[in-house]
């Protein structure tokens, strides 16, 4: 791997886990936030011994300033940021527009700076919609059918992006060692109150806010592993990683499971948490008065287990336990104050 990397979205989530390693590997680091007096002093915050190590630019997903000083001098970009709503926008464009040309802005100022190594961030969410309801066992070689109209906002918006992000590579820059990350639901242990779609699923348990469990289910990943998956795209040979694609997943878990692992391994923070299940017909009726169950009834039973070997035994790295990252998204929400007892 280069000793400088640009990742973009460095406030969020898996961004923030991502340069941690690398500061911790000794690389430098170039990120992107959208508003750089209030995104600075965040990262600064963080890292306050990163100093040169950590290089902020201000950068948008749908403008071209900023871009090309973020990746003048990098080895490798792992672009991370695309939005990631917590409710449903009212048209899918919302999302598509800014995810694709995102990527296709970060894809094409980094070959213009002479970047040879690209990460995309994509999502299980470009993997595992739209298929039959007979199917529920997924691997990189499945594609979300977007052809299907059911496919949700984000799902179709992640899918376009990696879509045009390979024919762009394909197109412009055929030699670059470009490949894509595809996690399910990221838990973990959190830095901060702003929380992802999935960490405010545990919180919401926790709290009680949510209180009875629906017949749902999706894949676990720990943003630890998500973020060595990144690391080691940028690290690996690069025939390695040329025009790849790994999702990454632990295991599948419903939500009557995550639910009891806070239970076992969490007693002291599990009071509130639901015992009984929500019945489906419940959901059904009440989703017209709901978005949240509206995007729940779709998911009702429904079996997503995307396989992450691929990326394990390719990338060299052994899976954090879900039941570990449930406990550590726990543990750490009460630890920063976002869920109090």
């Amino acid at each position: 791997m280069g000793q400088t990397i640009l990742v973009t979205g460095g406030t969020g989530y898996i961004g923030g886990e991502l340069i941690d390693q690398l500061l911790e590997a000794g690389k430098t680091v170039h990120t992107t936030v959208r508003n750089k007096a209030k995104g600075e002093p965040r990262l600064r915050a963080r890292w306050p011994d990163a100093g040169e190590r950590l290089k902020v630019f201000e950068a948008d997903l749908e403008a071209d300033t900023g871009w090309a000083e973020a990746c003048s001098g990098c080895d490798g970009v792992a672009h991370v940021a695309s939005p990631f709503p917590l409710t449903v926008p009212k048209h899918p464009d919302e999302l598509v527009i800014p995810a694709r040309e995102g990527a296709l802005r970060a894809l094409r100022f980094a070959h213009e700076a002479g970047v040879q190594r690209f990460v995309l961030t994509s999502s299980a969410a470009a993997i595992a919609y739209g298929h039959p309801p007979g199917k529920g066992h997924f691997t990189e070689a499945d594609w979300t059918v977007l052809e299907n109209p059911s496919v949700p906002p984000y799902h179709r918006s992640k899918t376009v992006a990696e879509r045009e992000s390979r024919e762009w590579v394909k197109d412009n820059a055929p030699d670059m060692a470009f490949c894509s990350v595809n996690p399910v639901a990221v838990l973990g242990p959190v830095v901060n109150d702003d929380l992802s779609t999935s960490i405010a699923l545990v919180e919401k348990l926790m709290t009680g806010e949510i209180p009875a469990i629906p017949d749902v289910g999706f894949g676990i990943v720990d943003v630890r592993d998500v973020a060595k998956a990144h690391r080691l795209a940028l690290d690996a040979p690069h025939e390695t990683v040329k025009n790849g694609r790994f999702a990454v997943s632990d295991k599948f878990l419903w939500m009557r499971d995550i639910a009891h692992i806070l239970r076992d391994r969490v007693p002291a923070y599990a009071g509130k948490v639901p015992k009984r299940g929500l019945p489906s017909i419940m959901v059904t009726l009440l989703a017209p008065f709901s978005a949240d169950l509206k995007q729940v009834k779709t998911e009702l039973g429904r079996t997503r287990d995307v396989s992450g070997e691929h990326a394990s035994s390719t990338l060299g790295f052994d899976y954090i336990p879900a039941a570990e990252s449930v406990e550590a998204t726990a543990r750490s929400l009460v630890e920063h104050g976002i869920v109090k007892f």
